[in-house]
């Protein structure tokens, strides 16, 4: 289903005899570890380590559009005493700077769905000023959320500080599981299970423009989530783009995962050198 590596195809590549399990939030995988060139348009990165998957489990990996994972997250969360992809291109000078940045198109179609700029930022993606928020632990790209809001009225579920993870391999907006029974009455939401598929959260497609936005309060400014942009279309059948947050919280606090759906309308800027995360309204 997915395209695959030879490694007896390639002149470059050497493997080294190691395997390893890598742990998903949603399943695990085993790898051989090798090192080969990677070449993403005008970077070339040599020596790159990176895994090969010997067997594919059907969930959820099978089903997925990608051939492959390309991690992009603090070193503590790879593989250690090998470099990640990012620490390769700084090492080598691969890099005007040492930031990337992610857009993702609101009207995404087969062709296009959005763009990844290493090295850098494209203002014709964003508009407005950037908000920087600090990473509070150099493990997942994690910053601090002062307040979440659904409409006018504040939950106070942040008054002793939440966290939120900002990733681009998670696609929904993921909430504290203590959290999702009083959000999803909030929004007046139904649990529906269809069939084999995940527990769903369906809400009448006529009601949408009448939904609360949601507020984010981040680095001392309100982030809004319209329902346009947290509510899923598919098949008209009109669901919330929500889950229970799946990683355990290393420091206590609550903790959030901002996956595609905000990312949907933040453009992202990640700043390596300054350890900090900036959003700005997509274009």
């Amino acid at each position: 289903n997915h395209a695959r590596f030879n490694a007896s195809l390639s002149s470059t590549f050497w493997g080294i005899g190691v395997t390893y399990i890598l742990s998903y939030g949603f399943g695990d995988l085993s790898v051989a570890l090798g090192y080969d060139t990677v070449t993403i348009q005008n970077i070339v990165v040599r020596n790159q380590e990176f895994g090969l998957s010997l067997d594919e489990p059907s969930t959820p990996f099978y089903y997925l559009d990608c051939d492959g994972i390309l991690g992009m997250a603090y070193p503590g969360v790879g593989i250690g005493g090998y470099n990640t992809l990012l620490q390769n291109m700084l090492q080598q000078g691969q890099l005007p700077e040492p930031i990337f940045s992610f857009y993702y198109s609101r009207d995404s179609t087969y062709s296009y769905d959005g763009e990844v700029i290493l090295g850098g930022v494209d203002p014709q993606l964003y508009s407005g000023e950037v908000l920087w928020a600090p990473v509070v632990q150099e493990l997942y790209w994690k910053i601090g959320i002062e307040e979440f809001s659904i409409g006018l009225a504040a939950t106070g579920w942040c008054s002793q500080g939440c966290h939120g993870i900002v990733d681009t391999g998670t696609f929904l907006l993921t909430i504290p599981g203590q959290f999702m029974p009083a959000f999803l009455q909030a929004l007046g939401v139904e649990e529906t299970n269809y069939g084999m598929l995940l527990l769903q959260f369906v809400v009448d497609c006529s009601n949408v423009p009448s939904m609360p936005t949601l507020y984010f309060a981040i680095s001392g400014a309100q982030l809004p989530l319209p329902p346009s942009v947290y509510v899923l279309k598919n098949d008209g059948v009109c669901t919330v783009g929500v889950e229970s947050t799946y990683v355990p919280s290393a420091s206590g606090q609550p903790l959030w995962i901002l996956g595609n759906v905000f990312l949907r309308q933040y453009y992202s800027i990640f700043d390596m050198a300054n350890n900090r995360v900036g959003f700005a309204l997509s274009a």
